[in-house]
């Protein structure tokens, strides 16, 4: 039976998510969403350029036949946040909304209250919020009380590479809220990174700087691809219990007494 990902009622074979932002030329950017073999592109309104240039880049975005996730980057408001959200309705007609709302400059931490807030008014216009948030356990219960279906928690601060800089909070949200659908968002650098995450039993992760600013960005998409799918196979055979004494491998069971004592 094939291992499908369920956003909000819509199935999806693939559970990596890609952005569509950073890459050195649009051409590369199909490409690489291609090789990462994503079903999901994230897209963002507010930042493109001109009204030419941005009806080129949805034209490239539409041609790659994928589900549009539109996002609120840049917004510092709620009224911002919830604002942009229904221009992505109209523009997109999806009711999918990556919501973004930061409150520090530095570091681009997402801002709780606000994403409280926010989350709050465009799930009582009928939105499908999946809130891009930190790694706190509370603000992701309030956010499922709230009625998220979906949370993204960042791996990191959002485009530092650094990978998983607090397995344990989200190895404790993701054993809290064992039936929500739970992607890390931002701050992977490395397939590694997303390996991890998968083998935690978070159910998808979302790159963009990763690959869009690796070397060769069809190349990493196609590594981060084989990451998701090795990480996600290892959570469902259930790694081997760790243990304190090691113990071989091979069993010694009928060699002679000599091989066995060394």
């Amino acid at each position: 039976m094939q291992d499908l990902l369920s956003i909000y009622g819509t199935d999806l074979a693939s559970r990596l998510f890609i952005g569509s932002a950073l890459y050195p030329s649009p051409a590369i950017m199909q490409e690489s969403i291609v090789a990462a073999q994503s079903d999901v592109v994230t897209v963002s309104l507010r930042r493109q350029g001109s009204a030419s240039e941005g009806a080129d880049f949805w034209q490239l975005i539409k041609d790659t036949n994928k589900h549009v996730l539109p996002n609120t980057a840049g917004c510092h408001s709620v009224n911002e946040a919830v604002t942009l959200a229904q221009m992505c309705r109209e523009v997109f007609n999806t009711n999918w909304i990556k919501l973004e709302l930061i409150g520090d400059e530095y570091n681009l931490q997402p801002d709780p209250i606000a994403l409280l807030e926010a989350t709050k008014i465009l799930i009582e216009q009928g939105f499908q919020v999946l809130p891009y948030c930190t790694d706190d356990l509370v603000i992701c219960q309030k956010l499922v009380d709230l009625g998220c279906e979906v949370l993204m928690p960042w791996g990191a601060p959002i485009g530092t590479g650094k990978g998983l800089l607090n397995p344990y909070n989200l190895k404790t949200i993701r054993e809290r809220l064992p039936n929500t659908t739970l992607l890390i968002d931002a701050g992977l650098g490395l397939p590694s990174h997303a390996c991890m995450a998968m083998e935690m039993g978070y159910d998808a992760v979302l790159l963009n700087s990763a690959i869009a600013q690796a070397g060769d960005p069809v190349v990493m998409a196609r590594a981060f691809a084989n990451a998701v799918n090795a990480g996600r196979a290892a959570y469902l055979a259930q790694a081997m219990p760790e243990k304190d004494l090691a113990k071989p491998s091979t069993p010694t069971l009928g060699m002679p007494f000599w091989h066995q004592n060394g």
